[in-house]
Formats: C-alpha cells, structure tokens, sequence
C-alpha cells in the first residue's frame, strides 16, 4: 500500500529538513522532515494562504491537520494573545510541530496532538487549515463535519484549497451543511476560503 503523508505512522526514514518562512512581518526558523507533508518547503497554499490573509485578532486557534505546524506557529508568532492547539494524524508531524513550538518558544501557547488528545468539549474562536484534500471527498468531509462543530458561536475558519482538487464544490457543500462558506481569495489556482459558524 501507498503511504501518504497523512498515514499515521510513516515508515520512510525520518530525516529533518529546515525551513525558513517568512509570515506577516516574522522569519521562523523552522524543522521540517520525511514523512510529513511539504518536507523542506512551505508549499504553495499554505504561502498563498498567509499572503492573502491577516493573522487572526487572538483567542483559541485550532491549526488542523498542521504537518510540522507552520500555520499554527505563525499565528502563535504573530498573535501574542493566541492559544494555539495543532492537530495531525501523522505522530511525525505532531514530534515536529512541538519541537518547533520549544524552538520558537512558544510552547506555554501551542500544543500539538493527535486527534485524541484533544479534550471532547473543547472550541475554538478560528480554525486555520491547508486541509488534507488527498485523503479523498468522503473522509475529508467526515473530517470537517468532525472539527466544524467545535467552532465557537460567531468563529470562522480559514481555509485554502486547490480550485483543481474541488475547492468550489466544497465551498457549496459546506454551505449545504449549514456552514456559509465565502471565498476571500483567488491566486496560482488556490482559493482561500471563509466558513462561518451560523
């Protein structure tokens, strides 16, 4: 079988790659590694995702599916009354992703986990996310059906997708599910999209 980024364990050797991201006004140095999504990189949606957005004004942010957290430590960076959670399946990416956090210290307002570390009644204000749309429609909508809920009265989140991996039809679909979806955004075939919690 094929393994992704998104597998929950990758067996490819772990080898760490640095990065450097320049995120509104703030250079983060940064570890990436095998295994784990954009290795070396910040890939084209995520720089899209924050050169067409402001961080967020603070409170609690949910960084999902946050690979080795570059989103998550931007608005942790940029945003001092940001509490940051970060969530991956991939255990890789959340080892990473907490190593950056003490890098960068910020480890008091970010913590990265797996999906079940995160407490059952815990909400946030945003969600910030380059979603994992490789993993196919269905589970992807599972996913956002499992993380939309956990948006506080009036939060939104923010999220970029590929025009040529369906971002219009997601941006209906979740209008259909009750979650009016706008878009902010339109560059190198990505959108940037709004959803509010009605």
């Amino acid at each position: 079988m094929d393994e992704h980024y998104f597998s929950a364990d990758p067996s490819v050797a772990f080898k760490r790659a640095p990065v450097v991201a320049q995120v509104w006004g703030h250079e983060l140095r940064l570890t990436s590694g095998s295994g784990v999504f954009a290795q070396g990189r910040v890939d084209i949606g995520t720089a899209i995702l924050f050169r067409e957005t402001a961080p967020p004004a603070g409170g609690r942010i949910l960084d999902l599916g946050c690979g080795w957290g570059v989103i998550g430590l931007a608005i942790a960076t940029a945003v001092p009354d940001a509490v940051v959670t970060a969530v991956d399946v991939n255990e890789r990416a959340v080892l990473l992703a907490t190593e950056n956090a003490a890098a960068l210290g910020l480890a008091d307002r970010f913590t990265a986990t797996t999906p079940d570390g995160v407490a059952a009644d815990a909400s946030y204000d945003e969600i910030w996310s380059n979603p994992p749309i490789r993993i196919g429609k269905e589970a992807l909508h599972a996913l956002l059906l499992t993380w939309l809920p956990r948006l506080a009265p009036g939060g939104r989140a923010v999220m970029v997708v590929g025009k040529f991996l369906g971002a219009d039809s997601l941006q209906r679909w979740l209008g259909e599910q009750g979650y009016p979806t706008t878009r902010l955004a339109s560059a190198k075939a990505f959108r940037v999209l709004e959803t509010r919690r009605a």
